[in-house]
């Protein structure tokens, strides 16, 4: 059978898992009649929740009695180790590329992966219905981009569809007729080489893609480098340094057809397929015959940048909402992560029942958290801190850079410029960008980003986008102003009363509503002014017969202060904790007794 792997790489929100389902609606894995949910790559419940790709996923079709085995990749940096991983699979890249906005940040870092890999791109611009569209501007930005990252004279003499993903059509040119996505199936065959494998050669296969299931335990995906895979055959797993780490059989062979999964008896060098039957080996291993010595090189991975200390839940408030609560169970989901999650770093911290997770960014963070906490489990947070490293020639410590690209109406262009001298970015590039808006290109620490976002859309009132790409490490920029209010804490357990709190709106802005739990040390707001204050939430009006004046019969409060995940975890200081539940996200000093919380002040001033 004929062959073709590759995968589609985008920006987020760009169109590349609407594009997967019109494949696989035209090349007839689904039956016309059959009822499929939209963006069906898009199977986890935050995926579709966020509208971004989380996990790499792979699909096949079949065109004209030639399998295409499609890899649907994660748009967004903090996902990047996703992508690096995919592209050792594939032997051609469709790069899709919105028509409106052009080529971003990461369409960047993606395509210099995939450049650098020799692979020959094929050019979607996607969206070219819509009527801010620039198709034919787009293509030289896309040509511009491939030059900048280095691209071979091959490499810069791509083909180019013009399309839309949600029409489901796709054209060689602005003016051709526009019925189905037929010249891009053609143009798969054409541009994309079959795989270079030996079939006759001894069994090899680099496992780029780990899951774990309840019945078949560890499923390891990856491209057959050679040779030919059977059910049963003896198999070991080689690390990438080449010392084996497990010999066993293949008890189950697992091949694509469409968005399902199907046992096979064999399958053929060239092929992506998912095996079973091995308990140690994880991604970037080598599955061979029992012969072979030497691993198949794997991508290296930019290294993480940010980390968090997730702890167990101590609060006075512990155990009501979640059934997953205790340091052993928190562990073993953590290194269940960094095992399939190559971007992700777990240890054990240095403070009793804390782990410290690193990974790519807020968001990546953000989404472990968020999962866990579906999953029923209570947890503590620290606010995330970069990972510094030293220079081995001058001592001097370094930190990690982002390159951040910001798209903003041009009134807001100020206000974006000086907040980043705030946070000790650098401006490398400001062009005007039509309708009136400006983009502007900064380097900045990456610490400096921390719980920039919210700040970010409401200096630009909702309309700004802001995308961000890891830069590399260089000499440390100083200290960075962190927030510039105080807290309101709570002096007292119970539950919050509209008394105490319709007093306390004159000394800040609440964060919690009449009835809630509260305990002593909890924040319940901000305060308006630079130091914490402790207050009583709790405290209710003296019963008297007197009554007083009629404003006291109906008390109103204005709305509090939500806070989100992401939100949380960048608004919180040094000495504050995230308390995580399945129901509830409270914030809280990281001690919650006044005197120890003196003492730990004391101790860090001196």
């Amino acid at each position: 059978m004929s062959l073709r792997n590759l995968a589609i790489i985008a920006h987020v929100d760009h169109g590349k898992t609407t594009l997967v389902d019109q494949l696989l609606r035209q090349s007839g894995t689904f039956r016309s009649n059959q009822q499929v949910a939209e963006r069906v790559m898009d199977s986890n419940e935050l995926e579709r929740e966020r509208g971004i790709t989380i996990l790499a996923k792979c699909t096949s079709v079949m065109w004209k009695g030639i399998k295409l085995n499609i890899v649907d990749t994660p748009g967004h940096a903090d996902f990047g180790g996703e992508v690096e991983r995919i592209l050792n699979m594939v032997d051609g890249v469709v790069v899709l590329v919105d028509a409106a906005e052009g080529p971003m940040p990461q369409t960047k870092f993606v395509t210099m992966k995939a450049l650098k890999q020799g692979l020959k791109p094929i050019v979607v611009i996607n969206k070219v219905d819509r009527p801010d569209a620039r198709p034919q501007e787009v293509q030289n930005l896309v040509f511009d981009l491939f030059a900048l990252l280095g691209a071979t004279d091959e490499q810069l003499d791509f083909p180019t569809l013009f399309a839309s993903s949600k029409q489901g059509w796709a054209a060689p040119a602005l003016d051709a007729p526009r019925q189905d996505l037929q010249p891009l199936f053609d143009l798969i065959v054409r541009h994309v080489p079959p795989p270079t494998c030996n079939p006759d050669d001894k069994f090899t296969l680099l496992a780029t893609i780990l899951e774990a299931d309840p019945y078949l335990g560890r499923i390891l995906t990856g491209r057959i480098n050679s040779g030919r895979a059977k059910m049963n055959m003896p198999v070991k797993a080689l690390s990438p340094s080449g010392a084996v780490i497990e010999q066993g059989r293949l008890t189950k062979l697992l091949a694509f057809r469409g968005v399902e999964r199907i046992p096979v008896e064999q399958a053929v060098a060239g092929d992506i397929i998912a095996v079973a039957g091995l308990t140690a080996p994880t991604v970037a291993d080598t599955i061979c015959d029992p012969t072979v010595t030497s691993p198949i090189s794997a991508q290296p991975i930019d290294p993480p940048t940010l980390s968090i200390n997730i702890s167990v839940n101590d609060s006075p408030l512990a155990g009501r909402e979640g059934t997953k609560v205790t340091s052993r169970e928190i562990r073993a989901r953590l290194w269940k992560e960094a095992e399939g999650n190559v971007a992700i770093r777990v240890r054990e911290s240095e403070e009793k029942d804390a782990f410290e997770v690193s990974g790519r960014g807020e968001l990546q963070l953000g989404v472990l958290i968020e999962t866990m906490r579906r999953e029923g489990f209570e947890l503590s947070i620290s606010r995330p801190k970069v990972i510094y490293q030293q220079d081995s020639a001058s001592g001097q410590r370094l930190e990690p850079f982002e390159e951040l690209l910001v798209d903003v109406d041009e009134e807001f262009a100020g206000v974006v410029v000086e907040k980043m001298g705030i946070r000790r970015g650098e401006m490398t590039d400001m062009i005007p960008s039509g309708n009136g808006k400006t983009r502007i290109t900064f380097v900045v620490p990456s610490r400096g980003l921390i719980g920039y976002h919210g700040e970010f859309m409401t200096d630009t009132r909702g309309t700004g986008i802001m995308n961000r790409l890891f830069h590399g490490y260089a000499p440390y920029k100083g200290t960075i102003g962190g927030r510039r209010n105080g807290v309101l804490i709570s002096t007292a357990n119970g539950r919050a009363v509209a008394y105490a709190l319709w007093y306390l709106e004159e000394r800040g802005q609440l964060m919690v509503v009449p009835g809630v739990d509260v305990y002593e040390g909890m924040i319940i707001g901000e305060h308006t002014r630079d130091n914490d204050l402790e207050v009583n939430p709790i405290k209710e009006k003296h019963l008297s017969n007197v009554r007083t004046t009629a404003k006291d019969e109906a008390i109103r409060l204005t709305p509090p202060m939500l806070m989100t995940l992401e939100k949380a975890m960048s608004y919180i200081e040094e000495d504050e904790l995230v308390e995580i539940t399945p129901k509830s996200i409270r914030l809280r000093k990281k001690y919650l007794n006044p005197h120890e919380r003196k003492r730990f002040n004391r101790q860090n001033t001196e």
